[in-house]
């Protein structure tokens, strides 16, 4: 029985490096896999996937999946998605008719939740209803698990308020514990003053 996977980490924890590993695991042995990703993701040219530590893949755009005809979605054995916090709902339901009326698993990488902690619309429909859901881990500087997205400022400190969206890696957003997001502080050395 097929079935739809949310597996959500904070930034940095190699969500898109699973997502490219699994398409692999399913290629090597002799399965048809499709890698999408929204529209929206641009940062590496448009159908490129590519983690932090260099793999990359071309792959499609949810919205061309969402458009495909059933009979061609068939063809796949695994749909999986990358950048899954940035689905609409209408998307997720199109996953759910994916695993439920075609019975292929689909498998979701993404954020829960954004700078200000606030869950993400693909992320809030993959949490009420995937089948699994799974934290793929990382660590604060200080060696707890980090769950929330700093947004980095351009005078070095964390951004509060502004668009929900805003693309970005490893110079725009740091992966912090609760208590460490909250206090505002990015490193030991650093003031946690707000």
């Amino acid at each position: 029985m097929a079935k739809l996977y949310f597996r959500y980490g904070a930034m940095g924890s190699s969500k898109t490096a699973n997502a490219l590993m699994v398409e692999y695991n399913y290629y090597e042995r002799g399965k048809k896999a499709l890698l999408v990703k929204p529209k929206l993701d641009n940062r590496d040219g448009d159908r490129t996937i590519r983690s932090r530590i260099g793999l990359s893949k071309e792959g499609a755009f949810l919205e061309e999946l969402v458009a495909m005809p059933d009979e061609e979605i068939r063809q796949y054995d695994c749909i999986i998605v990358d950048e899954a916090q940035f689905a609409t709902k209408a998307q997720v339901e199109h996953l759910v008719h994916i695993v439920d009326d075609l019975e292929i698993p689909v498998i979701c990488y993404g954020l829960r939740a954004d700078f200000q902690t606030n869950l993400f619309e693909g992320s809030m429909w993959l949490l009420a209803w995937a089948d699994k859901i799974e934290e793929i881990k990382t660590v604060c500087w200080c060696g707890r698990g980090a769950s929330c997205n700093a947004r980095i400022g351009a005078d070095g400190k964390i951004v509060r308020k502004g668009d929900q969206v805003v693309l970005g890696g490893n110079d725009t957003y740091i992966a912090l514990c609760r208590k460490h997001y909250r206090e505002g502080r990015m490193s030991e050395e650093q003031d946690g003053a707000l």
